[in-house]
């Protein structure tokens, strides 16, 4: 994500790799979400892929 530099280098020594522990949190509640509510996780006519994704409504014919 970041090119080699001293700063985030030392940041991430002392602190830890903060956005690969996010992105790593963020894909544990996915899967958590998915497990528990399967039906967010199968294709729906008209269902948003993700929460931040508009609903579409179904077109007519």
């Amino acid at each position: 994500m970041f090119q080699e530099t001293p700063v985030y280098d030392r940041l991430v020594a002392e602190r830890g790799d903060i956005p690969v522990q996010v992105r790593g949190e963020a894909d544990r509640i996915h899967r958590d979400l998915a497990r528990v509510l399967p039906w967010m996780s199968t294709s729906q006519p008209g269902a948003p892929r993700n929460a931040f994704e508009p609903k579409q409504l179904p077109t007519a014919w």
